[in-house]
């Protein structure tokens, strides 16, 4: 809507910056009598933190605007070099800005156009917010989609749905402002004003931190209140708001950087003419200055050669007895604002990373921080090495300079990690180490054998044991574990060597060959099957397990059949002792004869093996026989 200028106010030898309104708004009768009223209104605001309005005229159909020249940036220039900015960096310019707006606020302005385009930044740290009231202007010109990207960013969604405006409408852009400092770009982002627009009348703002892990949690939520879609749910004003950022910087403990000082005033000299554009002479000054009458009337053209012309001769005098003194007095003012910058936000102002000693945990750390002026995050991990809740790494590293506010990552550690192991059984050895390894679990060497009969090689048993412990519990068919925990594995031997029917000298040649061993003395049990000196087997294990390779085993020795005692049959008739000698498990002969002698006149009268004595079942025992007298 206007040219800018930098000018010099040849009566008052000072630099101001003259805004001029473009030719082809001109016409507008509206529009010039809105410029003037509201420029008009913006001059009565009177705040450290709002660009001063010192002067409005009109030169003919043409209206300009006389204001405080600010030499330095825009927080827009400020966010396009550095991205985003520190926490006491950002804190300092919402303070400012929110001091300056609520002095419009009290006097009953609205702003309608925050941005960082009009957030001044001196060279001398003071914050100042310009182009109170023009936005109202503005809008009565109709502009193209790109010219209003800028301001469509900072959009409060009632500007969209239902053309209205009041304080909280500035609150809102603030709130996006707010957000873009501490993340370095804007919630929303569209190839066309209208998504934008959209976005800002239809979604949430998102919270800061999201893009930004440092971001305290009271400024996540300082940035919520304020883009809230409902005006009714922000702050009333930018005085309510700056209350709450006051009580956040109490709970950081972050103040706002101090300006330092203003600069001189900058000296209009001879070759001005090639820097400034001025216009001619205002015939009407519409009422904006009223000049003091002088002690006699003067000719008002006269009048300004005549300033002019003292003033190019002070200046020249003044160049010409005083050139060295410039010099010295620009070379202190650089060393002044280079010492000033270095330290105030230059590498003198910066904060080296410290050193954590191992064993240290992150409240320790972020205690350790905050008393630098740099914030913690919490990042974790598992660990082999590090003891859970103990830092693993820093970023940046120890030692790192970094600014105030800025955040350092500390991972931490959650311990070995949970891993789950599947089914062994019947797995070979070399299986279970792959398995095992896979999981970051080591097997122990000492791999126990049994002789279960199974497929030698095969696991059998398995226990885990925590790290540190040596308490296990079973894992055969899998189990839960960490990393870093031992596995102790059983395999199969395959089965007992076959010692039975052998001698007990080869029965002991036999167990040796598997490295088992022999006792020397064995069991000794009766076998119907197995010949007397010879082995039936190997004894169970007294302790109810099975035998492993080294134990030392029991052979049982074959006594042959069990004998039993021949019963006595004198007296009896001859089928009669048959049948007793039959029943105690014998065998019966007698002679053949006595088949045909009635069995009522037989009568046995002894036995052969004799009765009493012990005799293997199935032992032919012979009946004597004799007639009954």
């Amino acid at each position: 809507m206007a040219t800018v200028y930098l000018a010099t106010d040849l009566r008052l030898e000072r630099r101001i910056a003259l805004k001029v309104m473009h030719h082809h708004l001109s016409d507008d009768d509206r529009f010039q009598s809105r410029f003037i009223q509201e420029a008009r209104a913006a001059a009565r605001l009177s705040d450290p933190h709002v660009v001063s309005v010192f002067d409005q005229g009109q030169d003919d159909d043409i209206a300009y605007l006389v204001m405080e020249y600010l030499p330095g940036v825009t927080l827009r220039d400020l966010l396009n070099e550095q991205t985003r900015l520190s926490l006491q960096r950002t804190i300092t310019v919402m303070h400012a800005v929110l001091s300056g707006l609520a002095s419009a606020h009290r006097a009953g302005f609205i702003h309608r156009d925050v941005k960082p385009e009009n957030v001044l930044l001196a060279e001398d740290g003071r914050v100042k917010i310009g182009d109170f009231g023009l936005a109202r202007a503005t809008s009565a010109n109709t502009a193209t989609g790109q010219q209003l990207l800028g301001t469509i960013a900072y959009l409060a969604p009632e500007l969209v749905t239902q053309g209205t405006a009041d304080a909280r409408t500035d609150i809102y852009a603030l709130g996006i402002m707010l957000y873009e400092m501490l993340t370095g770009e804007q919630p929303y982002r569209g190839e066309q004003p209208m998504q934008i627009a959209y976005q800002h009348a239809t979604e949430q703002v998102p919270r800061p931190s999201i893009k930004n892990p440092g971001v305290p949690e009271q400024l996540d939520e300082l940035v919520l209140w304020a883009t809230e879609r409902e005006p009714d749910e922000r702050p009333d004003d930018a005085q309510v708001m700056l209350d709450r950022l006051r009580e956040i910087e109490d709970q950081l403990g972050i103040a706002p950087l101090p300006a330092r000082g203003r600069p001189s005033p900058a000296t209009p000299s001879d070759d001005s003419d090639g820097e400034t554009k001025l216009l001619p002479p205002s015939i009407d000054t519409t009422g904006a200055t009223t000049v003091l009458a002088g002690t006699r009337p003067l000719d008002q053209a006269a009048a300004n050669a005549d300033n002019a012309e003292r003033l190019r001769a002070a200046t020249r005098r003044r160049t010409t007895r005083g050139w060295w003194i410039a010099v010295v007095v620009v070379l202190l003012a650089a060393v002044a604002g280079g010492t000033g910058w270095w330290l105030g936000s230059g590498p003198g102002s910066m904060i080296a990373v410290p050193e954590f000693a191992p064993g240290t945990t992150f409240p320790q750390a972020a205690d350790e921080l905050a008393a630098r002026e740099l914030v913690a995050v919490e990042e974790t991990e598992s660990s082999l090495e590090v003891s859970e809740g103990e830092i693993i790494a820093v970023s940046p590293d120890s030692g790192t300079r970094m600014y105030p506010g800025e955040a350092v990552t500390i991972t931490t550690s959650l311990g070995p990690a949970s891993v789950q192991l599947d089914s062994l059984r019947g797995m070979t050895l070399e299986q279970v180490d792959a398995h095992a390894s896979d999981a970051v679990i080591s097997v122990r060497d000492d791999v126990a054998e049994v002789f279960d009969g199974g497929e030698a090689g095969t696991v059998v048993g398995a226990q885990l044991l925590p790290a540190g412990s040596d308490d296990g519990y079973a894992c055969l068919d899998g189990c839960g574990a960490h990393q870093g925990d031992e596995l102790a594995v059983t395999v199969s031997a395959g089965s007992l060597p076959d010692v039975a029917n052998v001698s007990v000298e080869e029965a002991r040649e036999r167990l040796d060959e598997v490295a088992l061993g022999a006792a020397d003395e064995t069991e000794q049990w009766y076998s119907d099957d197995i010949a007397k000196g010879l082995v039936i087997g190997i004894a169970e294990n007294p302790e109810g397990e099975e035998w492993r390779p080294g134990d030392t085993v029991t052979l049982i020795e074959s006594l042959g059949p069990e004998p039993f005692p021949v019963p006595d049959v004198a007296g009896m008739t001859r089928d009669d002792a048959k049948a007793a000698l039959e029943a105690a498990g014998f065998a019966v002969d007698y002679a053949g004869i006595w088949n045909v002698v009635p069995n009522g006149l037989t009568t046995a009268t002894g036995t052969d093996p004799a009765s009493g004595t012990e005799q293997p079942l199935g032992t032919t025992i012979y009946i004597q026989i004799t007639a009954t007298q």
